[in-house]
């Protein structure tokens, strides 16, 4: 087939996050298996315009602010230069609306959508326009077919009012080389907790930070780890101080791929406080190396989690339950050690490549080939 695939960003951009890896990931195996495949997207400062990427072409315009407002005119610029069989359009901020200006078969890709959890991170004003810009997305979207990547996505969907025949689940992979267990690694000497992302506002670290001040009550040499970039990094420090916490809270802020794997082999637990999430693809990375996980019982986080078995799941924003299940962790070995373990067998069920051959089936259907 000849793939065009519609997303905000592109893996090298640097507001990119786990709905890239989602989309990359199956796009660069598609390339593999022979599809052409073009990704468009915004760009930002110094990018380049066009490249090629494993496989896949990526075309760049606009920016992140512009981006939904330009896109229209250069889709059918794409369109018009070659025959695309189907368009897979990545809903992960604004939708698009691309029925209303694109004649092509179309899957639609969901990781998850704000509705008002977008409150939570940004003004009212802005805020109540992300929001109604999603409002009408049902409607114009109604007759298409859905992917989504995870159960809870699948129900936020249904309950919208998209027919469940029309909602398909593929579930994200896992990069095995890159997150592997080494058995020789050994945890660090401080009981220490996790956190690896975007440091934003709906992200809710800061429950994680108060719970810390709990955990120490009992295990006074616990520290914290926030490991990523985003703008609300300042806020947090303030509160660890308010706390007392500062110099118990380390933000060591973007770090390498290697880095981010070693800390996270290191930890004793790994923690999501997020509201909602497409996923929550760190959970499945921490139990891929053999670490512990707690994170908020919100939709996306409680499918990439087995509790009991992978990690904890707590009541989103009760930061005494957080503290309770970090030291039920942090406290007792045999219990954490019995979820490195299950985790580790809980890893093992998502891969890639199993993923990339799920999708082509999809998209080989809604194209109207024999699959």
């Amino acid at each position: 087939m000849n793939i065009l695939a519609l997303n905000w960003n592109d893996l090298k951009n640097p507001y990119a996050g786990g709905a890239e890896v989602h989309l990359e990931e199956l796009l660069r195996r598609l390339a593999g298996y022979g599809h052409k495949v073009t990704l468009f997207c915004s760009g930002w400062s110094g990018c380049l315009s066009e490249e090629n990427i494993k496989g896949v072409r990526v075309v760049r315009r606009g920016n992140r602010y512009n981006f939904n407002l330009i896109a229209p005119t250069h889709l059918r610029r794409l369109a018009r230069e070659e025959r695309f069989d189907i368009l897979i359009e990545d809903i992960n901020k604004i939708p698009f609306y691309t029925p209303l200006y694109l004649d092509l078969k179309r899957l639609i890709v969901i990781p998850h959508l704000f509705a008002t959890t977008v409150f939570r991170e940004t003004n009212f004003v802005l805020g109540s326009y992300i929001y109604m810009a999603e409002r009408p997305m049902v409607s114009i979207y109604r007759k298409y077919k859905f992917n989504v990547i995870s159960e809870s996505t699948a129900d936020d969907m249904a309950e919208r009012g998209v027919p469940r025949e029309n909602i398909s689940i593929v579930h994200c992979g896992i990069d095995r080389e890159l997150y592997a267990h080494d058995p020789d690694v050994t945890k660090y000497e401080q009981p220490t907790i996790l956190y690896l992302g975007r440091i934003k506002k709906y992200k809710s670290v800061q429950h994680l930070i108060q719970a810390l001040a709990l955990v120490r009550k009992e295990v006074p040499e616990a520290r914290l780890m926030i490991v990523g970039s985003g703008d609300y990094t300042d806020h947090l420090k303030s509160l660890a101080e308010n706390l007392g916490l500062a110099n118990d809270v380390e933000f060591p802020g973007f770090v390498s791929p290697e880095e981010k794997v070693d800390r996270m082999r290191r930890s004793h637990v790994c923690v999501l406080p997020s509201p909602k999430e497409g996923w929550g693809l760190t959970n499945i990375e921490s139990s891929s190396v053999g670490t512990a996980v707690v994170a908020a019982n919100s939709p996306g986080l409680r499918d990439s989690v087995s509790d009991g078995v992978s990690g904890f799941l707590y009541p989103y924003g009760d930061v005494a339950a957080l503290a309770e299940k970090l030291l039920a962790v942090l406290k007792d070995d045999e219990v954490r050690m019995k979820l490195e373990q299950g985790g580790l067998e809980w890893a093992k069920r998502f891969d890639w490549d199993d993923a990339a051959r799920k999708f082509e089936k999809i998209l080989l259907e809604v194209a109207g080939e024999a699959a």
